[in-house]
């Protein structure tokens, strides 16, 4: 991640449409008419929907009706209101280890897997399951614990898996079993939420099947991008945090990986989907799973069919390529219209964006079945491609389900979070240079978290939690993500909210003005999705009902951010939340015994990167 260089001496002292045929009109419903305007509770995970709609036997998923699913539930079904319950549970067991990773051929180093995979096991699963993944901790000196990102976990808070807020860390050599609906459909991922793992190696794509809001032929699957370190995350985050104290940025990635590969040199290997069938459509799953880099993303000479961001279903929206900042997912669509040949497929690094790499364009190869030879290096060019950081807009990424977010409320009840470097003292008497929101970088407690605060009906929470109350549940909530006017360091953040998916209502540079900048928000079906960009020396206005409680954390998805310190949560409607059974109760005590004579002892925030063990 680069930035410019801190200059506070105090601081340093211390296509066209037909390429995806549209949705027949006879299977729009809400998707054309809206839903209602009015707040309404939403259902729990545990409770057994109801449909109004007369399941139609004619209307099966297939290439020419992908807006239909089962029973009634399609594509312009607002899964925020009901979903469906298949009776079927998807299981999964998985076991973390310390292992060593080569995904360029570069040279091999320290890293961990799930199940012996880099990336990890793809989760599969059909809207309305319930899923649930056993997993254990077999590395011998550190916890671990799995976030399923962008999962709303609707009445099923607990298994969030971020230590220190919804549980204790794994400890090692024990398991621990999440449960949970899949309330929506779409492409997503899991990772660590606790120590070096995330970048590191522990994390994999999640596919929920269910209905599209355009018609392919073939689903591609998931395809995973992100950054890579020739060192260990350990060591990045170490080395980001001591770079912060000089005023400089941390340090860049060494390469871009698409699928767990790329090539250094004449070693490694490109990552290849062959035998595309000339005029049949393709489904892309993309994934930005980075510590730090936003990826522009494109297939030479073919166009990109935007059909969803993050979990939420938009209308169809055709461009040439993709920004995807850290977390963000898309599904794609194109048509394979070109020469029978091969193509290049790319994933790079952006500058613009603050994303610092020696290595930044990532390719792989697409090929045609009747290329003379599929396995022959592409010739493609990439043309000219944007290179600024701006994200698509409300005018792009409109949502396929109409909402509409209150405004008469906005004025009086907006609240501002400021992002910014600060300084704060350590327990030692330090003086140090962190990531703040509103003046306070978060810092958890892995033995005491937050939903531990709830079931024992302790409000203390140390200051240090960060932590906002939203008391009451069906309410709006508004805030204003702001750089001040005076930052040292005017970067981008992606700002992923846990719990729910936010309402993009706006954006800007300087600062927010509250004469001029509500006249400019978005309030009729804006975007919708759980990571945005807060653009560098800007704001970023996002709403949110109170509708899901519990305890949600909001944070900067670049890893060294929210490890020093860049997150904020709300503990939403805490006397409806859901806690903890006695498994919860008894993972906790096991890691509070472990942690009392545990090796490496945190160093950071607790929600991310910054713990060893015995490899890094």
């Amino acid at each position: 991640m680069r930035f410019p260089t801190i200059v506070n001496t105090c601081l340093l002292a211390c296509i066209s449409t037909s390429l995806a045929e549209t949705i027949p009109p006879d299977h729009i419903l809400w998707g054309e008419e809206g839903r209602p305007t009015t707040l309404d509770k939403r259902q729990q995970a545990s409770a057994t929907p109801t449909s109004t709609r007369v399941a139609d036997s004619a209307c099966t998923n297939g290439p020419f009706t992908r807006s239909c699913w089962s029973n009634g539930y399609n594509a312009a079904t607002d899964f925020d209101a009901k979903w469906p319950t298949t009776g079927k549970t998807v299981t999964y067991n998985w076991e973390l280890k310390e292992s060593t990773c080569d995904p360029d051929g570069s040279d091999s180093r320290p890293c961990v897997k799930i199940n012996g995979q880099f990336p990890g096991p793809t989760l599969y699963a059909d809207w309305g399951d319930t899923i649930q993944v056993t997993l254990k901790n077999s590395v011998p000196n550190n916890g671990t614990g799995l976030h399923w990102h962008g999962i709303r976990q609707l009445g099923t808070c607990p298994q969030d898996g971020v230590p220190g807020i919804t549980e204790c860390p794994l400890a090692p050599g024990d398991t621990k079993t999440y449960s949970f609906k899949a309330t929506q459909f779409g492409t997503t991922w899991y990772h660590s939420h606790f120590s070096s793992q995330y970048g590191d190696g522990a994390f994999g794509a999640i596919v929920i099947n269910g209905p599209a809001s355009s018609n392919y032929d073939y689903d591609l699957g998931p395809y995973i991008l992100n950054d890579w370190y020739y060192k260990t995350s350990w060591q990045q985050g170490l080395l980001s945090h001591n770079n912060l104290q000089a005023g400089g940025p941390p340090p860049n990635a060494n390469t871009v990986l698409i699928n767990g590969t790329n090539v250094k040199g004449s070693t490694g290997s490109y990552a290849k989907t062959q035998n595309l069938i000339k005029g049949k459509k393709y489904r892309l799953r993309l994934i930005n799973t980075s510590a730090d880099n936003t990826l522009r993303v494109s297939l030479d000479n073919h166009k990109f069919t935007v059909i969803t961001s993050d979990l939420v279903p938009v209308k169809p929206w055709v461009t040439d390529s993709v920004l995807i900042t850290v977390g963000q997912r898309y599904d794609v669509i194109f048509t394979a219209n070109q020469a029978a040949a091969t193509y290049w497929f790319r994933a790079s690094a952006i500058a613009a964006c603050a994303s610092g790499n020696d290595n930044p364009d990532a390719l792989a190869i697409f090929s045609y079945k009747d290329a003379p030879d599929q396995n022959a290096t592409p010739s493609s060019s990439a043309g000219s491609l944007p290179q600024d950081c701006n994200e698509p807009d409300n005018t792009n990424l409109v949502p396929w389900v109409k909402n509409t977010v209150d405004q008469t409320a906005f004025m009086d009840q907006v609240k501002s979070l400021e992002v910014d470097i600060s300084q704060t003292v350590t327990t030692n008497g330090q003086n140090i240079v962190v990531w703040s929101v509103n003046l306070t970088a978060i810092n958890v407690e892995w033995q005491d978290p937050t939903l531990e605060y709830v079931a024992t009906k302790n409000t203390s929470y140390p200051s240090a939690y960060n932590l906002i109350e939203l008391p009451k549940e069906g309410i709006w909530t508004y805030w204003i993500i702001q750089e001040p006017a005076n930052t040292r360091v005017p970067i981008p953040h992606p700002i992923h909210l846990h719990g729910h998916d936010f309402y993009v209502l706006g954006r800007g540079q300087g600062v927010f003005d509250t004469q001029n900048s509500p006249s400019t928000l978005t309030w009729q079906n804006p975007t919708r999705r759980d990571v945005a960009l807060l653009p560098g020396g800007g704001w970023l206005a996002i709403a949110f009902p109170t509708d899901n409680p519990g305890a949600w954390l909001m944070h900067c998805h670049i890893a060294w951010h929210v490890s020093d310190g860049l997150a904020v949560q709300f503990l939403e409607a805490k006397d409806q939340a859901p806690l903890g059974d006695g498994a919860w109760q008894s993972g906790c005590s096991k890691w509070t015994e472990y942690q009392k004579t545990m090796k490496y002892p945190k160093t950071d925030s607790g929600l991310k990167m910054m713990m060893r063990d015995n490899l890094f």
